[in-house]
Parts: C-alpha cells; sequence; structure tokens
C-alpha cells in the first residue's frame, strides 16, 4: 500500500497520542452506536430503512479514511523479527486473519452485511428480509470469527512500533467492548437460540471453556 501505520516523518509523541487516541475514539463512537437497535430506529426516521446499513458502512469508512489520513506515527520498535523462520509465520498469520475476516463475511451474507442486498432489492421492488440465526462453518467454531481475524492480522506484524502497538492494543479492546454489545443485541433479536449458541461456542478461541 502507498501507505502503512508507520509511513511519515515521526513528531512528538505527545501529540500523536493524543491524535491517534482521537482518531481511533471516533471510530469507536461512530461504530458502536450507529449499531445499537436503538439508533437504527431513531436513525430510520431520516434515512429510508433500504439504505441504512449502507449508510452506517460509508460513514464508518469516512472515518476509517480520516484516520489514515490523519494518523501520526510512532515508530520505536517494540519488536523486530529478524529471523527468516519467524517473519515467514508472523506474515503468514497476518493473512490468515485477514482471510478469516473475508471468508467470515461470506459466511454470513458478505452483501447483507455491508448494505448492497438491502438496496439491490429495494431497486427491485423488493423488500431484504432480516438474516435468520444461522452459525455455518467457522461460527461452529467460535462465535466472532470476523473479530478474530482483526485480532490475529492486527498483532501479526515481523515489526512492531509503537504506533502500530497502540492501534492494535485500542482495537482490540474496542473489539471486546463490541462483542458484549452486539451479543447484547443478538440476544435480544433471537433469544434462547442465540442462548444456547453462546452456552455451545465460546466467543473467540475454539475451545469451549476459553474466551
Amino acid at each position: 500500500m502507498p501507505k502503512t501505520i508507520d509511513s511519515g516523518a515521526a513528531g512528538r509523541v505527545t501529540l500523536a497520542l493524543i491524535v491517534d487516541a482521537v482518531l481511533l475514539s471516533l471510530f469507536a463512537i461512530q461504530h458502536s452506536v450507529m449499531a445499537r437497535q436503538w439508533f437504527k430506529r431513531a436513525w430510520k426516521k431520516i434515512v429510508p430503512e433500504p439504505v441504512e446499513r449502507s449508510t452506517y458502512v460509508l460513514l464508518a469508512s469516512s472515518i476509517l479514511l480520516l484516520l489514515f489520513w490523519k494518523w501520526q506515527p510512532m515508530k520505536g520498535a517494540v519488536w523486530d523479527v529478524r529471523n527468516p523462520n519467524g517473519h515467514a509465520l508472523l506474515v503468514g498469520l497476518f493473512w490468515i486473519g485477514w482471510g478469516m475476516v473475508l471468508v467470515s463475511t461470506w459466511l454470513v451474507d458478505h452483501f447483507d452485511l455491508f448494505g448492497l442486498k438491502q438496496v439491490f432489492y429495494y431497486l427491485r421492488g423488493k423488500r431484504a428480509e432480516p438474516l435468520p440465526f444461522k452459525n455455518p462453518a467457522l461460527y461452529k467454531l467460535v462465535r466472532h470469527p470476523i473479530y478474530l481475524g482483526f485480532i490475529i492480522a492486527f498483532w501479526a506484524a515481523p515489526t512492531m512500533t509503537a504506533g502500530h502497538l497502540l492501534f492494535a492494543a485500542v482495537t482490540t479492546a474496542y473489539i471486546f467492548v463490541g462483542i458484549l454489545l452486539e451479543e447484547r443485541d443478538l440476544t435480544a433479536m433471537f433469544g434462547d437460540d442465540y442462548r444456547r449458541y453462546r452456552e455451545r461456542v465460546s466467543m473467540l478461541l475454539p475451545w469451549r471453556k476459553m474466551i
């Protein structure tokens, strides 16, 4: 990519921490608040229901672009893996993480997740029905394979700089908060089906008695 998390000249650490923390907070607030059911009900009074999801994705993407643009690098190395086998392992895990994210979206319904299906159906004079509860493939191993993929991708870095560490730590913490909020909504939507699913399948690690 033309720009990475460590691109650009490093400035004052204090300023970088403040700017980066604000950028991450903006994404977390927008992403969490707009995903809640009470906000969706209010938002649908302003925007048509078929574009509610795509509008959410558009705004989240806009804040991500702002984060990419204004991110302040902090280049002090926390670790730097030079061993060829260790380097290859971390690069492999990085791509496995992103692959897990992509595969997991398709297992649910990729186009519904990004709001495209709802708009397409609306243009054809149809209504996209809400997705039923299901747990295919990876979802039989962990309840949140998308989030697990993100965590793997964020932490599997052969060179972990201070800025990358900040990003990985804050986004991982946000993922756990997001899981708690999301599971509360899913339990309200699917009731006992989701409660039994939580009892049967672990949150992030594919062993029932772990997280």
